[in-house]
C-alpha cells in the first residue's frame, strides 16, 4: 500500500498535534474516562429534579455506582428561557423548584458527582440560553451549583463576523474560563467534555483543552447500522485516545427498547470499553432487564476501559471483509487488540448477518510475541480458557456479535512447534533457507 503527498502530511500534522502538551494534563481530573448517567435519551426536555433523583436512587441501588457509574448528568432543556435581570442562567422554576445547589447535595450525598450542559453558542441545541459571550459568567454559576462536570454542545454558532473564531478559538473560550476560574477559587476545574460531534477534527486538538470529545455523530440508535456507523466513525481516531484524552462515542442505549438484540448490546458496550469511551448510560432504568445489567455491570470490560497503568484504545489490526483501510459504512473493522496492565485484550465484531468462524494469527496483533504461549481468558463468559499457541479460530460468533479475549503470556510455546514461523513471509533459517519458497 502507498500513500500520497497529502495522506502523508496529514498523518504528520495528526502526529505533531498528538505530541503538544495538553491543558488538560496539569489540571488533575479526567485521567481515565468518565462514567455516569445521562438524562437525554430517556427523557429528552422532560426533566425535573425528581426525575434526576430518582435515576440516581436507582442507579445506585441496581449497584452500577459500585462498579464506576459516578457522574449524575443533566443535559439540556433544565433551564429558564431567559436569563435572569443580572445575566445568570436560571433553573426551570417549575421542574427545578429547590434549586441546583439542593440538587448537587443531594447527588453527592448519595456518592455521585454531578454533571450539567451547556452549549458554545448564542443557545443550546433546544434553544435554551447559551453560554457564548458568557463564559465566564456561567462557569462561575455552574461551580457554585456544584457540578463537576461540564457537557458543552455546538449549537447556534455565532455569525463569522461575530466570533471571528475556529471551532478550535469557540471552544477554548470556555476551556480558559474553566482554567481561570479554578486558579482563582482553588478548587478543582470542571471535568471538561466537548460535544463537538467529530467535525473539524476534534480528535486532534480537543485534547488541549478538555478531557473528552466527541469523535463521532450522536449515536442514533439504538440499532445495528448506529453501533456499525459509530464505530466505523471512530475507527481511524485510535491514536489520539490516552490518559486525559477521550474520544467520546456518544451514550450508551444498551436495553432502550427492543431493537438491539442481546449480542448487539454486547458489542455496543465492549466496543464503547475497549476503544476507552466515556461509558455513559442514557436509557431508561426502571426498565432494565437482567440481560441489560449483565451487560453494563461487566467488571472485566469495565476493568480494561478504567486502567490506569494502559490509557490507549484497542487498534483494529485486520479489517475482515473490507478492502484494507477502507471504510464501509455496513462492516467496520473486525478483528481488533489492545494492551492492557494484564495482558494483550483481543476484541473481534462479527459483522455479517450469519454466524461466523473467526480466526486469526496471536502476532497480528502488534502485542502479541513471536513463539510465545498465551492463557485466554473470556471476558464475557468469565471462564478461563486453557492456552493457545500461534493461531485462534472462535466458531460460530452469533451475527453482529462480539467476542472479547484477554490473552496473558505464560512461556516459551512448545519445542519443535512447526513450522517455524507462524506466518511464513520472508521466514528464514540461518543458512539462508526461506519457508516461503
Amino acid at each position: 500500500m502507498t500513500l500520497s503527498m497529502r495522506g502523508l502530511a496529514a498523518i504528520a500534522a495528526l502526529l505533531v498535534a498528538l505530541s503538544k502538551p495538553s491543558q488538560s494534563l496539569d489540571n488533575g481530573v479526567g485521567k481515565l474516562p468518565f462514567m455516569g448517567w445521562n438524562t437525554w435519551n430517556a427523557y429528552h426536555c422532560d426533566i425535573s429534579e425528581q426525575i434526576v433523583l430518582d435515576n440516581a436512587k436507582l442507579i445506585k441501588s441496581l449497584g452500577l455506582l459500585d462498579v464506576g457509574y459516578q457522574y449524575i448528568n443533566i443535559d439540556d432543556c433544565y433551564a429558564e428561557k431567559e436569563r435572569s435581570p443580572e445575566g445568570d442562567i436560571v433553573a426551570n422554576k417549575e421542574r427545578f423548584a429547590s434549586g441546583m445547589n439542593n440538587l448537587t447535595s443531594q447527588v453527592h450525598a448519595m456518592g455521585f458527582k454531578a454533571g450539567i450542559y451547556s452549549c458554545s453558542g448564542w443557545f443550546t441545541c433546544q434553544l435554551y440560553p447559551g453560554s457564548y459571550n458568557n463564559e465566564d459568567r456561567d462557569i462561575a454559576l455552574f461551580q457554585d451549583w456544584g457540578f463537576d462536570l461540564l457537557k458543552y454542545d455546538n449549537c447556534a454558532v455565532p455569525f463569522d463576523e461575530v466570533i471571528k473564531e475556529g471551532m478550535v478559538g469557540k471552544f477554548t473560550r470556555m476551556a480558559d474560563s474553566i482554567a481561570k476560574l479554578s486558579e482563582q477559587s482553588g478548587k478543582p476545574p470542571l471535568l471538561y467534555s466537548i460535544c463537538q460531534w467529530g467535525r473539524e477534527q476534534p480528535w486532534v486538538w480537543a485534547k488541549r483543552l478538555g478531557q473528552t470529545w466527541r469523535s463521532t455523530d450522536d449515536f442514533g440508535g439504538p440499532n445495528w447500522p448506529a453501533i456499525t456507523t459509530i464505530i466505523n466513525q471512530n475507527t481511524f481516531y485510535f491514536l489520539s485516545n490516552d490518559f486525559y484524552a477521550h474520544n467520546d462515542m456518544d451514550l450508551l442505549e444498551v436495553g432502550n427498547g427492543d431493537e438491539l438484540t442481546f449480542e448487539e448490546s454486547k458489542t455496543h458496550f465492549t466496543a464503547w470499553a475497549l476503544m476507552k469511551s466515556p461509558l455513559v448510560i442514557s436509557t431508561d432504568l426502571t426498565k432494565a432487564t437482567e440481560e441489560t445489567l449483565t451487560i453494563l455491570k461487566n467488571q472485566e470490560l469495565i476493568a480494561i476501559n478504567q486502567d490506569p497503568v494502559v490509557g490507549t484504545s484497542v487498534s483494529p489490526f485486520r479489517w475482515g471483509v473490507n478492502p484494507d483501510w477502507t471504510s464501509n459504512a455496513t462492516h467496520p473493522a473486525q478483528y481488533w487488540s489492545g494492551e492492557t496492565q494484564n495482558g494483550t485484550v483481543f476484541m473481534l465484531i462479527n459483522v455479517l448477518d450469519e454466524p461466523a468462524d473467526m480466526f486469526f494469527s496471536l502476532t497480528e496483533s502488534p502485542w502479541i510475541r513471536a513463539g510465545r504461549q498465551y492463557s485466554v481468558r473470556d471476558l464475557w463468559a468469565h471462564t478461563d480458557n486453557g492456552t493457545v499457541v500461534r493461531n485462534m479460530t472462535i466458531p460460530q460468533v452469533p451475527p453482529h456479535g462480539v467476542v472479547a479475549l484477554l490473552l496473558k503470556d505464560v512461556g516459551d510455546e512448545p519445542d519443535g512447534t512447526q513450522p517455524p514461523c507462524a506466518r511464513p513471509e520472508w521466514c528464514m533459517d540461518q543458512n539462508g533457507t526461506r519457508i516461503d519458497q
